[in-house]
């Protein structure tokens, strides 16, 4: 019997090891491609995604900014040895030579310097439309402005109620002026103790006070109340160094970061004075004031959290919005 040696020759078997490791290669090659751009697309669109909700944000506050604020601003203490007033998160102290808190008060290159850049703080108010405060005069006030008491019909308890650190708005016949809360005692009896942190409850200055809208001393005529929201934007830069965030703070509230990795804050803005109508100024010229303002122009750039990798180094992107601020925009052109 003659025996047959079947099987492949050592030429057949480097050959078709050859096209296995072509094919392998190219299939891993493409696997590692789509790995390199699922990745770079969850890391666009995760920044993308925060962006877009951090400018939404600002957005729906501006578009209220005024609302439910008396036209001109609200007095703020003012004369003699009246201290400014302090905006809250970066305590920075509004102008000194300000006797009224605009609607909208610019913060150009008031913020931390990132990257080389310094950036902006805004500070925005308008009327709290969550707590009707306002429906009913309040039932008193006490002759030296410290404290009021509530209408019996307006609860200001549970998780909407008034606690300490909101902002108050006081309005009558005489005028207006604000309060911070320092502390809710009882069920309808509010306090504003001296000493505060945002040095509204200056009740010895001379303007822009509570005692200011007396109709004699220690009487106050019907007067209502009206819970006000100061929404302060700024970059915190301190809390991580290596992540800076973008923060909204209520009054005197806790600081909520919106956004991770913001980098860069900017605001300028657009003003009606009927003459120059200055535009895109980051800072009201001295001729013209913050309640001139009519639009303005938002943009924010911020990197990934995490790093590509391709490139092996953060994804950057910014984004920009115009805002008309609609509680503003009326101009009496009429003389």
């Amino acid at each position: 019997m003659r025996s047959h040696d079947d099987g492949f020759t050592m030429v057949e078997v480097l050959v078709s090891s050859l096209l296995t490791m072509v094919v392998m290669g190219a299939a891993l090659g493409a696997f590692n491609t789509a790995v390199t751009l699922t990745d770079t697309t969850r890391i666009v669109s995760t920044t993308n995604q925060g962006m877009q909700a951090a400018m939404s944000l600002m957005v729906r506050d501006f578009i209220q900014t005024g609302q439910g604020i008396p036209k001109g601003g609200i007095p703020i203490p003012s004369g003699g040895a009246a201290q400014p007033i302090v905006r809250p998160g970066p305590a920075l102290n509004f102008p000194a030579a300000w006797v009224t808190l605009p609607a909208l008060a610019p913060g150009g290159s008031a913020g931390p310097t990132v990257l080389g850049v310094k950036t902006d703080v805004v500070s925005v108010v308008y009327a709290d439309p969550t707590l009707a405060l306002n429906q009913w005069p309040l039932a008193g006030i006490s002759a030296d402005g410290s404290t009021m008491t509530v209408d019996n019909r307006t609860s200001i308890t549970g998780a909407n109620g008034i606690k300490a650190g909101d902002l108050i708005l006081f309005s009558n016949a005489v005028g207006n002026a604000m309060q911070l809360v320092t502390s809710v005692n009882g069920t309808q009896t509010v306090t504003f103790a001296g000493n505060d942190s945002m040095k509204l409850n200056q009740r010895t200055a001379p303007q822009g006070t509570i005692i200011n809208i007396r109709s004699a001393p220690g009487l106050f005529p019907p007067t209502t109340a009206t819970r006000v929201l100061m929404i302060n934007y700024y970059i915190d830069a301190n809390t991580d160094p290596n992540l800076p965030r973008l923060i909204r703070q209520v009054n005197d509230g806790p600081q909520l970061a919106i956004a991770l990795g913001v980098e860069n804050l900017q605001f300028s803005y657009d003003l009606v004075d009927g003459t120059t109508n200055p535009s895109n100024v980051e800072t009201p010229p001295e001729a013209n004031s913050p309640n001139q303002i009519r639009k303005a122009n938002l943009y924010i750039a911020a990197r990934s959290l995490d790093i590509s990798l391709p490139t092996r180094q953060y994804i950057r992107n910014s984004m920009a919005e115009g805002v008309g601020l609609r509680s503003l925009s009326f101009v009496d052109r009429y003389r």
